[in-house]
């Protein structure tokens, strides 16, 4: 067989095309081999490729990186969000009631050297999207999936240490439209506004009484008889309400222990933030103690009856 002859221009040409390849392939190649695979580049920040963003969230941290003996400079570093077996957390380590003593920041990221976004008090319960470990140390993002009155006064990702909470395994939100309304309870909440008082009971038998907080002058809570159509274990809460002549701005995250008996938002709920209970102090809702408001939250089932008198 005989090949057909080439002339030196096109051998030239020939060799200069292998030649090119060569050289691409040699500049390339980390690159392409990054690409293939789910390991990062050479001392380059640990950043993954599109399809394993597509699925896990992350969070950058910075970093010192030492250069030589006299200087540093800062890089970022890459942190998976993991997933979590549970979905609230409540702070057991923060302020108290007026911000007394010392709080626990919610921070912008999974570190101290993150701004500060929020400070908490004890009995703040928030819900969890997932935590990261970071030098030794594990920090909970805040999930705020919920409906926020005002929005433009959040900014940002919260954190929070896990030291300084404890996990909550609650189901979540209940409703009777969705979870079903209990048809044989003979469990009653009796509101007085004129005591400032609650009473629990199921059937003859007093479960529980305590001193509460109804709403004030220019926001009264509701006279009447109700039945219990939600509970959810945190509400974000904002003021000023539309419709209100009382326009006071208030912004409280994970509010505690909700149970809704109006369409117009009143609810028995925890406050955290006060503990002038026994006179006058709310919004409309019905404030009770965290603690209390919570054993009132877990025993009261979908479809009590509320009765809110003078």
């Amino acid at each position: 067989m005989r090949f057909p002859k080439h002339s030196r221009y096109e051998s030239l040409l020939l060799l200069l095309v292998v030649l090119l390849v060569t050289l691409l392939l040699i500049i390339f190649f980390p690159t392409l081999k990054a690409l293939w695979s789910d390991s990062p580049l050479t001392n380059e920040p640990s950043v993954p490729n599109s399809r394993y963003l597509e699925t896990q969230e992350v969070v950058f941290v910075p970093v010192e990186v030492i250069a030589d003996p006299f200087a540093t400079t800062t890089d970022t570093e890459m942190l998976r969000i993991q997933s979590v077996v549970f979905e609230y957390i409540e702070v057991t380590d923060g302020c108290g009631p007026h911000f007394a003593g010392e709080c626990l920041n919610a921070r912008s990221g999974p570190g101290t050297d993150f701004s500060v976004q929020r400070q908490l008090r004890n009995g703040i319960v928030l819900k969890v999207g997932g935590s990261v470990e970071r030098d030794g140390e594990r920090w909970y993002k805040i999930a705020f999936d919920e409906f926020i009155r005002y929005p433009e006064r959040m900014e940002g990702d919260w954190y929070v240490h896990s030291d300084y909470v404890t996990v909550l395994y609650d189901k979540g939100d209940k409703t009777t439209w969705k979870d079903g309304a209990a048809t044989s309870t003979d469990k009653r909440i009796v509101v007085n506004r004129s005591q400032q008082l609650l009473s629990a009971y199921e059937g003859e038998e007093l479960y529980m009484e305590l001193d509460i907080s109804t709403g004030l002058e220019l926001t009264p809570t509701p006279r009447g008889t109700f039945t219990i159509f939600k509970k959810t274990p945190s509400r974000y809460m904002q003021g000023p309400l539309p419709n209100l002549s009382d326009r006071q701005v208030y912004d409280l995250p994970g509010v505690p222990w909700n149970l809704y008996f109006t369409q117009g938002g009143a609810v028995i709920h925890g406050a955290y933030w006060h503990d002038s209970f026994g006179s006058a102090y709310s919004h409309g809702c019905v404030n009770l103690p965290v603690a209390a408001a919570r054993t009132l939250y877990t025993w009261a089932d979908l479809g009590t009856k509320v009765i809110v008198e003078d």
